[in-house]
């Protein structure tokens, strides 16, 4: 429902794969002294390599942004953001409150995903200098500027000429599984894994590793799973590694040797 007294920003976010793409949409609504809404529409190009939670983030981030730059936004003393969202709306107080004061860690010392853009949400909602509220509004429910929101994200997708908001390498995996978090069990086992992804985080200073079993004497064999590390592995490459006990917070602790590349 639209807030009176505020600038209201509409986001939502859109991921697609084959290829990878990913796009944001915002609506800017306003209300003048007649009860009279004032629409804008904003239009971005979208991104490659995109997940649907970093385009909600990027929506949001973006879309206080342009209400910044409308000619009104020193008429109201607050900013309504309106998502379908429940990673964002949900999360955003733990980002501010919680996760900010720790390192960008949860309170189990797990990295939390996306760490750079809620940094960089919680900097431009400190920028604008306003009242911030999330309000979350049903996806494809009747709400007609949900709706128009939803149509930007997919036009802005389908425009995806930006390149990614993050840096993953990416090799295809061998199993026919799909990832299932927490179907490696963390038991201190040593265990022989291709790495399907890599990533840096910068914020945590560690890397996000996912990974498929590949040890066929493994009861796992062909599980495809996440772990966090200090140890920098390849994407592509096969190691034979130690994981560490910590279900809440799965880590490869030791690399012990590369092994062979497995063929298809």
């Amino acid at each position: 429902m639209t807030v009176e007294n505020a600038i209201n920003i509409y986001t939502d976010g859109s991921s697609f794969s084959r290829p990878r793409v990913g796009g944001i949409g915002i609506r800017l609504v306003l209300v003048d002294s007649f009860g009279q809404e004032e629409v804008q529409d904003v239009q971005l190009p979208g991104y490659a390599g995109a997940t649907n939670n970093q385009m909600e983030l990027h929506a949001c981030i973006e879309g206080i942004k342009e209400a910044m730059r409308h000619p009104a936004f020193n008429k109201f003393s607050r900013i309504a953001i309106h998502s379908d969202s429940l990673y964002v709306v949900d999360n955003h107080k733990m980002a501010l409150f919680s996760w900010s004061q720790n390192k960008w860690r949860n309170r189990y010392g797990k990295p939390v995903d996306n760490a750079d853009l809620w940094k960089k949400l919680l900097r431009i909602i400190r920028t604008s200098r306003k009242r911030v509220d999330f309000h979350w509004v049903q996806g494809h429910a009747k709400d007609q500027h949900n709706k128009a929101a939803d149509k930007l994200a997919r036009q802005s997708s389908r425009n995806a000429i930006n390149p990614p908001l993050n840096v993953i390498k990416v090799r295809r995996k061998r199993s026919t599984r799909s990832v299932e978090p927490g179907c490696v069990p963390m038991q201190n086992q040593r265990i022989s894994v291709r790495i399907i992804t890599d990533q840096y985080l910068r914020l945590q200073r560690c890397y996000k590793y996912k990974y498929e079993v590949i040890s066929k004497s493994n009861p796992y064999y062909g599980n495809i799973d996440f772990a966090f590390s200090e140890i920098m592995l390849n994407a592509g490459h096969c190691y034979s590694i130690r994981l560490n006990d910590n279900p809440t917070n799965p880590m490869i602790v030791k690399m012990f040797k590369e092994l062979p590349k497995t063929k298809k």
